[in-house]
């Protein structure tokens, strides 16, 4: 039987099986199990030893983001929920850590919104973006966050956008952010949400919020909000967001099964010229579906340290 990795728990069973439909580094079909005692969803197996095969050259994350107008207004509502968060933290001089940060594209956009930003962190797996990420200003580690040592310095803000589902231990990478946070900081966390009507939708068709197989451990709210409190840390906000990435990719993944469009390792679906029009297309369906308590497929939550 396989044991979750969160609670250990025996109690799981196959919700869906997945391939790689974005990136195709493998051909193989993965189990995506559900454990029901902490109510989360995990790909079997998990291959946290063959990052470098599971994470291509060409992953998004590693990649200058070119321009269009998606990337226009998602940068403009990263900005605001940005200042949003650090209108709330104290200081003449803010210190920043971004895990998984890549570029240090997000940080480019906390420095914009808050001009007390001083220090700016980047903890990231990608040698391809340390050369980006130093020119820009940010001070860069090539390592797992579970391997990285700040020394003394704490943070006033952490992001870790899109970035608990892609470790093996979401609890203890939780736990660690808390113990470097400062007293009056706060963690920003943004992680699909497996219960929404696009997770539902294509469960099995290898809907694009598994990210098979790089996704590892995928909540939702109840499950998200819980882990927290076990790493120490207390949710001072949640709120639900557009899941225009999961949506564009589910659907161009099924148009792409019928011969309409075409993608391959060399050229993924991320990068084909219908995906932007597929994306804006997803992000209006949800916002306009979100003032009416749509659970949408990815979950926003501001953490603190428990008082």
């Amino acid at each position: 039987m396989i044991k979750c990795p969160l609670c250990n728990s025996k109690e799981t069973t196959i919700h869906a099986r997945a391939k790689d439909i974005e990136y195709f580094t493998s051909d193989r079909e993965f189990d995506i199990r559900a454990c029901k005692p902490c109510g989360i969803l995990f790909v079997d197996p998990m291959l946290s030893d063959k990052l470098g095969d599971i994470y291509p050259a060409n992953y998004y994350s590693f990649k200058v983001t070119k321009r269009n107008f998606v990337v226009a207004v998602k940068e403009w509502l990263d900005r605001r929920g940005l200042k949003a968060l650090t209108r709330q933290i104290p200081g003449r001089d803010l210190s920043v850590l971004d895990i998984g940060g890549g570029t240090g594209w997000l940080l480019d956009q906390v420095k914009t919104a808050d001009s007390r930003v001083s220090h700016t962190t980047v903890v990231d797996i990608d040698d391809g973006a340390r050369d980006v990420a130093i020119s820009k200003g940010h001070d860069f580690h090539l390592s797992r966050f579970e391997d990285f040592d700040a020394g003394d310095r704490k943070f006033d803000l952490i992001l870790m956008l899109n970035l608990v589902e892609h470790v093996t231990d979401p609890r203890a990478v939780l736990s660690k952010a808390a113990s470097l946070l400062s007293p009056k900081g706060l963690i920003w966390v943004k992680t699909p949400n497996f219960d929404s009507l696009d997770a539902r939708l294509f469960r099995n068709h290898s809907w694009a919020g598994y990210h098979t197989p790089r996704h590892f451990v995928i909540f939702n709210r109840d499950s998200l909000e819980r882990t927290a409190r076990e790493s120490g840390l207390a949710v001072a906000n949640f709120d639900y967001t557009q899941g225009a990435p999961f949506w564009s990719i589910s659907i161009f993944d099924t148009l792409r099964r019928i011969g309409v469009v075409q993608a391959s390792a060399d050229k993924p679906a991320i990068y084909h010229p219908v995906t932007p029009l597929l994306q804006a297309g997803a992000a209006a369906f949800d916002f306009a579906r979100k003032p009416f308590g749509a659970r949408l497929s990815q979950m926003v939550l501001t953490l603190k340290r428990r008082p």
